[in-house]
């Protein structure tokens, strides 16, 4: 259910206060396609829903100070989404699970979500 799965949008669009990243990428996908297979059900999964939502928001808020930070010290950043980015639900789930998994055991959703950016709209 796509309504329960928009939590991928919070990696790049919602602003805000985010808590600190509290699972490897790994466990955000298993989370995440668990939460998918519940279907309609899933609009019972509230809390899992709000935890997945606060990783998307640290992760996006991890992504995008880095990208500042890189921008301020001159140095060329890992992802450059000018005019913005196109990127559903979807689109970064399959992304997030073309990452190795031994990858994505180690690395959290912000260096996860700073590869796929990096894919889809490198820097030229």
């Amino acid at each position: 259910m796509r309504l329960t799965f928009m939590l991928a949008v919070a990696l790049l669009c919602l602003p805000g206060v985010a808590v600190a990243q509290s699972m490897n990428a790994e466990q955000f996908l298993k989370r995440a396609n668990a939460l998918k297979k519940k279907g309609p059900l899933a609009v019972f999964s509230g809390g899992e829903i709000k935890a997945l939502m606060a990783e998307g928001q640290a992760a996006g808020k991890f992504a995008r100070e880095g990208r500042q930070a890189d921008l301020k010290a001159g140095r060329k950043p890992r992802f450059c989404p000018e005019g913005g980015v196109k990127l559903n639900s979807d689109e970064f789930m399959t992304r997030l699970a073309e990452i190795p998994a031994a990858d994505r055991a180690r690395i959290n959703m912000g260096e996860a979500s700073i590869r796929i950016l990096a894919a889809k709209v490198p820097c030229r």
